[in-house]
Order: C-alpha cells, then structure tokens, then sequence
C-alpha cells in the first residue's frame, strides 16, 4: 500500500508585481480585459477532509513521510469560495452502477450510481461532497448567488489506480464509456450558460491553439459567473478523453496538455520555481496555467515561503494550495491568498493599462 501511495502522491502531487528572471516584458494590451488577464488563488484536493485517526495512525506507523503528505484537510466549498477561492480541485471515481467503493462504509451516497468524488478509496476516503453532482450543486448554487465572480477553474483527476491488493480499493477504469459519462454528469447540474467550454474559445479559428494564441478566450465580462474545467491529467488520459477530434469540439474539459498541441490551451506548471520562466512565456502567449504554491505539507510545516512567492510572480492565472487558512499545529502561519487580500488580481505577466485590482472582484 505504501509504495502505491506515494507514487500516487507524485503523480498527484516576491511581491505582487515581481516576475521571475528572464520573463517577457509585461504586455501592456488593448481592448476589453479577457478571462486570462487574471490571477487567483484556489485549492487542491478542494473536497478532502481530515483522515480518521485510526487510518491516519496506521499509515503514520508504516511510513511517517507518506503520513505528513496526506495530513491535511479543507474546509467546506462555500467557505472557501467565501474566502476567495476561485480554482477548486475535484477527484473523481467512476461508478456508473453504484457501491463499487462502498466497502466498509455506510454512507447511502456511496451506494447511488455517479461519479464519487474521493481521494485514495478505501484509505483517504473522507470527502465533503462524495457525489459529484453534490459537489457541483454546492458550487452552482454558490455560483447563483454571486452572480458578478470571475470564473472559476474546476480541476479534475480521474482516478483509476489499482489499490486493492494494498488494502485500498481498486478503482474503475476511464473507458470511451466513461468520459462521455462524465461530460453529461457536468452538464445535468450546470446549463450551458454557465459554463466556458472550448467549443467557444475555439470559436472560427482552425484549431483552439490557435484561438488562444489569437486572443479569443472571452472577456471577463461575459466570463462572470461562469465555471471552465480542466482535465490535468497524463498524455494518455488526455488523448483517450480527446480522441479523434481536431481540437477538442464538444467536450466540456479543456486539457492538460504540451503548447504544440492544436488542443493546447489549459497547462498545468506545478514547480513555478523550477518552471517560472516557462509559465511566465505561456501565460504571455494567452494560455491558462495552473500552479501549486505548495505540496505534501512541506512549505506549511516549516514556513518556507519560496515556492509560494515564485507562484505569485509568475503570471499563473491558478495558483493552488492546501492552506488558504494557517494550520494551527505548525509555527509561522504558512497560507495563500491574493496579496492586497484581493479575491482577483490583473495578472502581473498580462497586466493592461486600464486593468484595476479593486474592480475585478470586490470581496464581500
């Protein structure tokens, strides 16, 4: 279970107007602000809930490291849209019959057919919205009250590991049955008018690489109180999502995806120490990045505040983490927001002249 879990992890896994060395000038652009003029902060692994403590003990006992990883916990999606979260981050589990990953539990919600929204089944399993479509309901009532929000990236992981012979429970796989499955789940809870799907990005242009290289994502404006989702996951999960479509024509996910791809739009950058200079070039080009401010605990637990610095000055329009609030067990009160406790920023790689951070969105 241990060596499961942690190469699971590792797939899984300045001031405001700094950039980092070496990136493009500051593009100072005409016209209406657009959905990728903007950064904000959201949270990864957004539905996830405490361990219980006998499994959390288990696992500390075989492996401490392994156990710190997973030794956080977030708080409801309200509360964290509340706060200015403005990228949440969903796991998802094909169940299309229901009670595949209801060993040893008693939620009824575990046994109805759906898409269960759950980290490690069987270990990690504690989840705020085990239903995806109760996941999605929260957030578009949510998104119903507040009308004016900037959009909001839904990040989504397909799960399909194999954990049953390491005391987990071996997921469903993600077949042509299943990501059609998922695309009409998403679309049952939100309409069309609430969602930005690449279809609209890609718009005339020949391919939606093109389309977003072209300036076309939609203007802010339009993008307000919308959702867009994004599949970050490996090349080969992208291209069976994908399949034989030019770009990615009627699918609600954007995806994961390298920048030479006619279906390039969305990125995940994860190390924007590392990869600041590459997010900072992509943001520039019009596409949307995504990156974490930290992971597995690490930064928390000491204070380390580089790897958050060097997401802000990047330019990523996402920038996730697992502690918009401080975790009271550690010193130094680690957490991620906004700088100017803003709930949105104009991005400091694509900031235009007639951009203002007060009037993106005021927070209430």
């Amino acid at each position: 279970m241990i060596l499961s879990l942690m190469s699971l992890l590792a797939a899984d896994a300045a001031q405001a107007d700094a950039r980092p060395a070496g990136a493009p000038p500051v593009a100072i652009r005409k016209g209406p602000l657009r959905s990728n003029d903007i950064s904000v902060v959201g949270t990864h692994n957004s539905y996830k809930l405490a361990m219980p403590a006998k499994t959390m003990a288990m696992v500390r006992a075989m492996d401490a490291k392994l156990a710190d990883a997973l030794d956080y916990a977030h708080r409801p999606l309200t509360e964290q849209l509340d706060a200015g979260a403005r990228q949440i981050e969903i796991d998802v589990n094909y169940d299309p019959q229901g009670g595949h990953y209801a060993r040893g539990s008693t939620d009824p919600a575990l046994q109805r057919p759906g898409f269960k929204v759950l980290h490690i089944p069987g270990i990690d399993n504690s989840s705020s919205c085990v239903l995806l479509t109760e996941c999605l309901t929260i957030l578009r009532r949510w998104s119903d009250a507040h009308p004016r929000h900037v959009p909001i990236l839904l990040l989504f992981n397909a799960k399909d590991e194999q954990l049953a012979a390491r005391g987990g429970i071996d997921a469903l796989p993600f077949d042509a049955a299943a990501w059609d499955a998922l695309d009409a789940e998403i679309r049952s809870v939100l309409p069309a008018d609430k969602l930005i799907v690449p279809d609209q990005v890609q718009g005339k242009y020949p391919t939606l690489r093109d389309a977003v290289r072209g300036g076309n994502w939609p203007t802010l404006d339009k993008a307000r109180g919308k959702f867009l989702f994004a599949l970050d996951e490996t090349p080969a999960k992208v291209a069976a999502y994908r399949g034989a479509r030019a770009s990615l024509e009627g699918r609600v996910f954007f995806i994961n995806t390298d920048e030479d791809s006619p279906a390039a739009a969305y990125l995940t950058l994860n190390d924007p120490v590392a990869e600041g200079q590459r997010i900072a070039r992509d943001v520039a080009a019009g596409y949307l990045v995504r990156t974490r401010a930290d992971a597995d605990t690490k930064e928390a637990r000491v204070n380390d505040t580089r790897r958050r610095e060097a997401a802000l000055a990047s330019g990523a329009q996402y920038v996730s983490t697992d502690y918009m609030w401080p975790d009271a067990r550690f010193a130094g009160g680690y957490a991620v927001r906004v700088p100017g406790g803003l709930v949105a920023r104009c991005s400091p790689v694509r900031r235009k002249a007639d951009c203002t951070d007060k009037d993106l969105e005021r927070k209430r």
